[in-house]
């Protein structure tokens, strides 16, 4: 069975850091592009990182307001990626989840930007507040 989990989430303070796991099992999450994916209460869910599949280059993408700020990386051995959050802001806040895709363009193409993906986690709540 494919399955995607979430961790690491939590509260944490303005100027505060996290770091999200994503582990896969039942499938090689290297052979997939991998996103991280947030959505506020009363927002549309919005694209935060994106990681391309090791077989195109491990590509990076973030959304601007991110940018500077947060580090995705895989550790394939672990077939997980993560999210590390430095610098976090209260407009960070909300539920946090990662998505998986093979398609090969999937983080500079259509499939990031609109925000689709073959297969996603159940989120982890990330709550910054002092």
């Amino acid at each position: 069975q494919l399955q995607l989990v979430e961790s690491g989430g939590g509260l944490v303070q303005p100027g505060g850091s996290l770091r999200l796991s994503c582990a896969a099992s039942g499938f090689a999450l290297d052979y997939f592009a991998t996103a991280w994916f947030r959505q506020a209460p009363g927002m549309e869910r919005e694209g935060v990182s994106c990681i391309s599949s090791s077989d195109s280059g491990n590509t990076t993408y973030y959304a601007d307001s991110v940018k500077g700020r947060f580090t995705i990386s895989r550790d394939n051995a672990k077939n997980t990626v993560y999210l590390q959050m430095n610098s976090l802001k209260p407009e960070d806040t909300g539920a946090y989840y990662c998505a998986a895709d093979p398609t090969f363009y999937y983080c500079s193409g259509s499939g990031f930007k609109t925000r689709r993906a073959d297969y996603w986690g159940q989120g982890t709540q990330v709550t910054v507040s002092s």
